[in-house]
């Protein structure tokens, strides 16, 4: 029996110094109750507390500090993030009654730096698009993720059909190289939006051989990759990824969202192949251009003539691939004033045939997506959209009413009567309003305000306004 307090003293040091360690090692992960667990590990009153402080250890009281002030210092954390948190939110609500009031007035003071002034019929509304940039602006930060190597990740095309990814992503991590400094949150706390800065592009290009159509290596990185910052930060999972973004121009980036419908279903993606038959959803996802960006310039040559010595009616040249084209060519293959080729004769430069042209046919093939929208505003030619289920870029702001003309796919045979029937004063003022819009796509670096990429970004900051976290 005399033994016995021994045994104990021996056996409780220990306890201490295992305990003390545990919670050294593991603080956060195991939220320990320390005063009930003194309480547990104390002997008994009638007994003298045994003192295994030393140099290398802590008693009871010192390890209930230590805690004590991690906690206090979680819980400042805390504090801080919920201080910024409710700060953005209250930025926004101040942007919404702002933009809110300009709409209804129509009504607006520009300031003197502003250069370019939205004007005339191809906006909705004109002040409210100009108060939304100017909140933009003034208030909008993005945080890129900094996790992941190039080329999947940080790193993307810059020239052709998809090279809107890559000059978007550079914009994005260039800092105090970029225009878009203003807009690059210091830290994640003052975000509004996470961009996610992978490349489907340089994903298909690393993971796939000819002929190989399987989605799931791009959908297993992209859920990796997202996996990730969400264990690592607290953002994806605070709002279950709605104010997340990403950014490409291929085909299969939409399919992405299939990997895990119930995870990415807030995600807000902007994309060129916008089609609400596949589940682009116009009210979260951002509908881009796409653009053919040459290989040693950002944008194509203008060479776009007066109306008077346009003598094309209306032209398109291109692949006869997808069910779209394929009815087209059925249809006007043969016609001389509506000019189809599958291929342009090698003593013709498809920029100066649109040029020439009064009309200039933007079909889908294989997808929605097509660059020849952004090629014939840049030539000043009005561009005949010829597709289903398309959600048009900038929609929010622009009226495209104004400065192009719709034809459902069942209608291509009625097309020559349609344009036809365009008037002359109609026509003037569709030419007008293509003149109005050519700067929301065109492609500057540095990025300029009202230019494409800036379009882009504002299309993203009003998902971000139509959410409340």
């Amino acid at each position: 029996m005399a033994k016995t307090p021994t045994k104990f003293l021996l056996i409780f040091p220990t306890s201490l110094i295992l305990i003390f360690f545990y919670l050294s090692f593991f603080p956060q992960k195991h939220h320990l109750n320390i005063s009930f667990l003194s309480k547990l590990l104390l002997p008994p009153p009638s007994n003298p507390l045994v003192n295994v402080t030393n140099h290398t250890h802590n008693d009871i009281s010192t390890v209930t500090m230590i805690v004590k002030e991690e906690e206090k210092e979680k819980k400042k954390k805390m504090n801080i993030s919920k201080s910024s948190f409710n700060k953005l939110e209250d930025g926004l609500a101040r942007a919404r009654v702002a933009i809110r009031e300009a709409a209804r007035s129509r009504s607006y003071e520009p300031e003197e730096e502003e250069d370019f002034l939205p004007r005339g019929l191809v906006y909705r509304n004109p002040y409210a698009f100009q108060q939304s940039h100017k909140e933009m602006v003034k208030r909008f930060k993005i945080w890129t993720y900094k996790e992941g190597e190039p080329p999947l990740v940080h790193q993307g095309p810059m020239s052709y059909f998809y090279g809107i990814e890559g000059h978007f992503i550079q914009e994005m991590e260039d800092g105090e190289m970029s225009s878009m400094s203003k807009f690059i949150a210091s830290n994640p706390n003052e975000a509004h939006v996470f961009f996610l800065p992978f490349s489907i592009v340089n994903m298909r290009t690393a993971f796939y051989k000819p002929l190989d159509y399987d989605r799931a290596p791009i959908n297993n990185v992209v859920l990796d990759y997202i996996n990730v910052v969400a264990m690592k930060y607290p953002y994806w999972n605070r709002s279950l990824g709605a104010d997340h973004f990403m950014l490409s121009c291929h085909d299969w980036a939409p399919e992405i969202s299939f990997a895990n419908p119930k995870l990415l279903k807030n995600l807000i993606r902007a994309l060129c192949n916008a089609n609400t038959s596949e589940g682009f959803l116009p009210m979260r996802d951002v509908p881009i251009p796409e653009i053919n960006v040459p290989a040693r310039q950002l944008n194509q040559p203008n060479l776009g003539l007066p109306i008077i010595k346009r003598q094309i009616f209306a032209f398109f040249a291109g692949g006869n691939h997808g069910y779209v084209r394929k009815f087209l060519f059925q249809q006007w293959k043969e016609d001389e004033e509506i000019q189809l080729y599958e291929q342009l004769p090698k003593n013709q430069n498809y920029f100066e045939m649109l040029g020439k042209s009064k009309f200039c046919l933007c079909p889908s093939g294989h997808e929605v997506a097509s660059s020849r929208i952004v090629e014939a505003i840049q030539a000043d030619c009005v561009p005949v959209i010829i597709k289903d289920n398309y959600s048009f870029p900038f929609s929010d702001v622009l009226d495209w009413t104004r400065f192009s003309i719709f034809v459902p796919v069942k209608k291509i045979p009625e097309i020559k009567i349609i344009l036809k029937g365009i008037s002359s004063r109609e026509y003037m003022e569709l030419r007008d309003g293509v003149k109005s819009v050519k700067w929301h796509f065109t492609i500057n670096r540095p990025s300029k305000p009202f230019d494409l990429i800036h379009m882009v970004l504002h299309s993203v900051w009003l998902r971000r306004l139509n959410i409340r976290l």
